[in-house]
């Protein structure tokens, strides 16, 4: 089957002449069809246009007729883009090519596929999404993490050869883990935000999902440059991901930060983790503890920050540009106040209103400043850490996946999930998850994601880390 098939794979065989961009479309439309129903990975997909885009693929090129699917918060010219909320379903169709989809249609893929997620990227389980809930492939049960789950659970459902995602505080990463499948987070100005619709925009990246490191790597070589559309994108070069991966890691410092291996980490996964850093260890890799002492501060600086940025950014949403318009408005401010009641969900409301109250007088400097304040320690403390390692490495989540349902009465349980990943997007740093074994949770083996952080830009080495361990097992 080819939707189980990876990007170096597929790429092979179309050179080859064994396959051709059609195949693959009409393979991966195929599975869509099949397992969709049940898992609620894909909103949309449109089969003609991704056969009418393959049939006029340039297969001389990196990515030439290989299928990516899109987390549906990402414009791409004349298909929709709900971002999972009643306020952009009903109406709204892309004008234009975001800039990540820009790059990758220029290095030859083809956008195939509008995914779930939480409603404008709020959650960590793709339960909030009003357009449906996505169920995680290894036990339909149990959620697909978020907010990209759907792009994990296409990923790793064999639904999609690879997807995009996009990570404020672990929306990449934690759904890889809870999936078993691959996803990095890139540094913060690496990808262009241009085009993806903003949760938070000093948190928010865009980065692949896909099935192995290697797939990563290709995807990023493509994603990554200069857009002068995004005044937060960086005009620097972007080297080959790929050229390092194979290169030995003997003599490379890994940091464990102490403050990451407590007490509250399901058993599993801790024990996951540790046979992953023997392996590392065999491997040649030197195992160093270190600290990052203000990690306690990170979730309490991005539950400020993020619904913060939030209400500004959503703001725009208000019933007379473009979405959801309530028809029994009577004067402007009730149709602003009925147009966003209708349209948001809980989720997205609670965060409107936490920001709203962050950024209101008398607040601001209490919450707001004193979060920048957070964060900039946040920052220095892995700054410092670097001067010692050269990466770090720690769990992806603290627990498997969690039943559907589970935690729908206890947001703060669900934050908590973001523990070890929302310190990353703090810091604008590089972050991976890929596989590092499974637990037994009521007899299902379900999957533990592990997570290496590297450099701001040394997103080469944080590969090259992850596809040495990925290689030895």
């Amino acid at each position: 089957m080819l939707a189980s098939s990876t990007i170096a794979a597929l790429r092979k065989g179309i050179t080859a002449g064994e396959i051709t961009p059609r195949d693959i479309v009409l393979d991966v439309a195929k599975s869509i069809e099949a397992g969709n129903a049940e898992i609620g990975a894909y909103l949309s997909w449109d089969v003609e246009a991704a056969l009418a885009e393959a049939d006029r693929a340039d297969t001389t090129k990196p990515l030439g007729g290989i299928p990516i699917a899109v987390k549906d918060n990402m414009n791409v010219t004349g298909q929709p883009c709900t971002c999972g909320s009643r306020i952009l379903a009903e109406n709204y169709t892309a004008p234009y090519d975001a800039g990540a989809i820009q790059k990758l249609r220029v290095g030859g893929a083809i956008p195939f596929g509008r995914l779930n997620m939480d409603e404008f990227a709020m959650g960590s389980s793709t339960e909030n999404s009003a357009l449906g809930v996505t169920r995680n492939p290894r036990d339909l049960s149990r959620v697909p993490g978020g907010s990209s789950g759907g792009s994990a659970a296409a990923v790793a459902g064999d639904l999609a050869i690879a997807a995009l995602g996009s990570d404020t505080g672990g929306s990449i990463r934690q759904p890889a883990a809870l999936c078993g499948c691959v996803g990095i987070k890139p540094s913060y100005g690496r990808v262009s935000r241009y085009g993806l619709v903003a949760f938070a925009s000093s948190l928010d990246q865009i980065g692949p999902v896909t099935k192995t490191v290697e797939d990563s790597a290709l995807l990023l070589n493509h994603l990554c440059g200069y857009d002068a559309h995004d005044s937060t994108s960086l005009n620097i070069e972007v080297p080959d991901f790929t050229a390092t991966l194979g290169q030995d890691i003997k003599g490379l410092r890994i940091g464990l930060p102490k403050e990451y291996y407590i007490d509250g980490i399901h058993a599993g996964v801790s024990a996951s983790v540790q046979a992953a850093i023997r392996q590392l260890e065999s491997l040649g890799a030197i195992i160093k503890e270190i600290s990052l002492p203000h990690t306690e501060l990170g979730v309490a600086t991005y539950y400020v920050l993020a619904p913060a940025e939030a209400s500004a950014n959503l703001a725009r949403f208000d019933g007379v540009r473009y979405g959801h318009r309530s028809s029994s408005a009577g004067d402007l401010m009730e149709q602003y106040t009925k147009s966003r009641s209708e349209g948001f969900g809980p989720e997205v409301k609670r965060r409107i209103l936490l920001g709203t109250y962050m950024l209101s007088s008398g607040y601001y400097d209490a919450y707001y400043i004193r979060a920048q304040k957070a964060r900039t320690l946040i920052r220095n403390d892995f700054t410092e850490a670097f001067k010692k390692v050269d990466v770090i490495l720690s769990p992806t989540s603290p627990t498997p996946a969690h039943k559907l349902g589970e935690l729908k009465d206890n947001p703060l349980a669900a934050y908590l999930e973001d523990v070890f990943t929302i310190p990353v997007n703090l810091a604008g740093l590089p972050g991976i998850s890929l596989p590092c074994g499974s637990v037994d949770v009521e007899g299902r083996a379900l999957p533990v994601g592990l997570q290496i952080v590297g450099k701001a830009l040394d997103e080469a080495t944080v590969l090259r880390v992850a596809h040495a361990y990925e290689q030895s097992r």
